[in-house]
């Protein structure tokens, strides 16, 4: 009878409206199944994982599967999510990058280690200093142009010179110097092949390029991450002095709704960079998942069409499972109203 009393009262409390025990502590996740009943939170199974791995700070049980004594669901009643959020991120600064489930893992426990472990954002912290001038200096594996071999390159960022620089050992000065406003970043796990692996983008000469880039270290790869993220910030909010801190954020970095390969027919202009801009449906743009009568994809046959006022971009992927995917993505992107 205990046992089950521990249980329906967890399960209560986890549904109980306002006490923030809905969703994951710290990634978000509905309907979370896990608890840490030394830190008073809920979570979902994945971060219970990355918790299992801080045995000092948080020990977890699942609420369905494990007993539960009466002193630990006293405990997890008087805590709780809403509570461990005002106590472990009081003061988290704007900038920083707050990880879905969807995230990658670096992403996920670098978040559940600053808040927990490393007590960053406590009201009383100053170890978050780091990153939030957006000035950083410091080597990371950088993988080549024209191969597949990472090699140590020395990166210097500065919100205050507006610039991200990188040298190699054979140049006197930078090899590239890269504008702040163009810059962006995201983690690539899959791409890179590397479980810290970032993505740095931005624009030179009208073209796209990318720096594929990692660290041994998770926790020097987030810092670089999110002190990119505070340089973004910096560059935007002093950019744009009047806009609230809530249309910029979004604005910092971006992630890609898709990515991947399919082949392109039809023609092509002089105008043409690499680029279809995306609108909305309300101002004629459309996807259809068909090829046009009489066109047919060179090797793959799953065709979609994107279809925009001035003229039709023609696709082909590799299979239905990848149109489905594109379809999906594209459709998102088109749902949302345009704005300025």
């Amino acid at each position: 009878m205990e046992r089950d009393s521990g249980r329906t009262g967890l399960l209560g409390l986890l549904r109980a409206s306002g006490a923030g025990n809905t969703r994951c502590a710290d990634c978000g996740a509905p309907d979370p199944e896990w608890a840490s009943y030394t830190l008073g939170v809920f979570i979902c199974l994945n971060c219970s994982g990355i918790h299992r791995n801080l045995p000092e700070i948080s020990r977890v049980k699942s609420l369905r599967l494990d007993f539960w004594e009466h002193d630990l669901v006293e405990f997890m009643k008087k805590h709780g999510n809403l509570c461990a959020k005002a106590i472990y991120e009081a003061e988290v600064p704007p900038f920083y990058y707050v990880p879905q489930s969807k995230d990658c893992l670096v992403l996920r426990e670098q978040w559940i280690r600053a808040k927990y472990e490393r007590k960053e954002f406590v009201a009383t912290s100053i170890s978050h200093d780091a990153c939030t001038s957006g000035s950083r200096e410091g080597f990371l594996w950088k993988r080549g142009r024209d191969s597949k071999q990472f090699l140590p390159r020395q990166f210097i960022l500065s919100a205050r010179d507006g610039v991200l620089k990188y040298y190699t050992k054979e140049s006197k000065g930078p090899k590239a110097v890269i504008s702040i406003k163009d810059l962006n970043a995201m983690f690539q796990t899959e791409k890179i092949q590397n479980s810290h692996g970032l993505q740095i983008t931005y624009s030179e000469g009208g073209q796209t390029r990318n720096l594929f880039v990692y660290h041994e270290s998770g926790k020097e790869i987030v810092d670089w991450f999110n002190a990119i993220r505070a340089a973004r910030f910096h560059y935007l909010r002093t950019t744009f002095p009047t806009a609230p801190e809530s249309e910029l954020v979004p604005k910092i970095t971006r992630s890609y709704f898709k990515e991947g390969y399919m082949e392109k027919t039809g023609p092509t202009d002089a105008f043409e960079t690499g680029r279809v801009i995306i609108g909305s449906k309300e101002h004629g743009y459309e996807v259809r998942a068909s090829l046009p009568r009489g066109v047919k994809g060179r090797r793959w046959k799953a065709g979609l069409t994107i279809v925009t006022p001035k003229r039709e971009f023609v696709f082909a992927c590799e299979n239905d499972r990848e149109q489905k995917e594109w379809m999906e993505a594209l459709n998102e992107i088109i749902s949302q109203p345009m704005t300025a």
